[in-house]
């Protein structure tokens, strides 16, 4: 058993190292190796895992508040870590609600294997409600799947790849397949696509699976095509919508401190050279923003803390989960344009505000993006069936 720690695994020290090489990454284009092998060694990727098992038994709450501390100073590293910490999640609140089913994964995370998220496609705008990849029975309970997923990342280090996948053996009755895939299988191959405008360090290439077999004992479920209200899917949406705000929070702040500190030292002609501070119009941008992030980190720590919690939301939490990644990721765009105006023109030139500009929005192409956020919550609140 391991204690759970009483304060952070993320020292001061460390989460310095992690700054001072994020934007070498970001440049080279490269995956945060010696980030990675850092938090791995400390434990970092257990957090998440109940401490019968040999995790820290972390909630939902304290990882995504961990989470934030990562962003701060190596927002990709947080983003890719993101999906290895939810599939812990995940099976963690299944085994404490009863269900064993994914217990194989709670070990295996802590001999040190590494998961990542298989589930973007091009062309899938349904989420994992139906998936482009098919996944076909074989003898004895297993599933080979075919597709092509994108957004995997960790590609240069993941063991094993959470994926879903239509089994449409039967026309009339398509069922939604979630398994896991071991790297090694045959007919996993890993396309080097990784060449974006922000978040670069994810190194989130291309997968393609080609035939890749997942055996009986990785089928996670087998659910109907459509929406579902299975407790796997659920909490899948719920660590990684919550995971996912909690970053971005961690970028917007990072960009409004740097902001602020420029504000404070940078003086002004207009302003008898006193500090950029004195000025009505950037103190009205940083009480902007600082009243932004009031609110979104308000709105995460709730959300987080009820899901832990198991707060009865019924129907609504899709709506409390979608809208929490929304809120997070929109207001982080709003914070960081604020702070880059109290920067001034000096935050064009190639650094730390510059590439936190760029990071933030990817926050936009996170599940549930704009469009869906805005259908779930608009629907639901109409009263409209999904269906209709």
């Amino acid at each position: 058993m391991t204690v759970a720690p009483t304060s952070s695994l993320l020292t001061d020290e460390l989460l310095d190292r992690f700054g001072d090489r994020a934007d070498g990454y970001d440049r080279a284009n490269a995956f945060f190796t010696e980030d990675f092998d850092e938090l791995h060694r400390n434990g970092y990727l257990r957090i998440a895992v109940p401490t019968e098992f040999g995790g820290f038994g972390l909630t939902l709450p304290r990882v995504a508040a961990e989470q934030r501390r990562l962003a701060q100073r190596a927002p990709a590293t947080a983003l890719a870590v993101n999906m290895h910490l939810y599939w812990t999640g995940v099976a963690a609140d299944l085994y404490r609600a009863g269900d064993e089913s994914l217990t194989w994964l709670l070990r295996e995370a802590v001999e040190g294997e590494v998961f990542a998220a298989g589930h973007g496609e091009p062309g899938n705008d349904r989420d994992l409600e139906y998936a482009l990849t098919r996944a076909a029975p074989v003898d004895g309970g297993g599933y080979r799947f075919t597709g092509h997923k994108i957004f995997t990342s960790l590609s240069p280090v993941w063991t094993r790849l959470g994926v879903h996948g239509l089994d449409d053996s039967d026309p009339l009755a398509p069922k939604v397949v979630h398994a896991f895939i071991d790297r090694d299988a045959d007919g996993v191959r890993i396309e080097e696509t990784w060449d974006t405008v922000g978040q670069r360090a994810t190194r989130s290439d291309d997968t393609h699976l080609e035939g890749a077999l997942a055996p009986p004992e990785r089928v996670a479920r087998v659910l109907p095509a459509g929406p579902t209200t299975d407790p796997f899917v659920a909490s899948i949406f719920a660590w990684a919508e919550v995971l996912f705000a909690s970053v971005y929070y961690g970028i917007a702040r990072r960009a409004l401190d740097l902001a602020i500190e420029t504000a404070r030292t940078r003086t002004s002609l207009k302003l008898g050279g006193r500090p950029r501070a004195h000025d009505p119009h950037v103190q009205w941008s940083v009480a902007e923003a600082t009243i932004e992030l009031h609110g979104v980190l308000a709105h995460i720590e709730r959300v987080a803390e009820d899901w832990a919690a198991g707060v009865d939301h019924g129907d609504s939490w899709p709506t409390r989960l979608v809208s929490v990644k929304y809120h997070a990721t929109e207001s982080a765009k709003r914070v960081v344009d604020h702070a880059l105006k109290v920067a001034g023109a000096r935050s064009l030139r190639t650094g730390e505000l510059s590439r936190l500009y760029r990071d933030v929005l990817a926050g936009t192409f996170h599940p549930a993006n704009t469009s869906a956020a805005h259908e779930i919550v608009g629907r639901a609140a109409l009263g409209l069936d999904a269906a209709e």
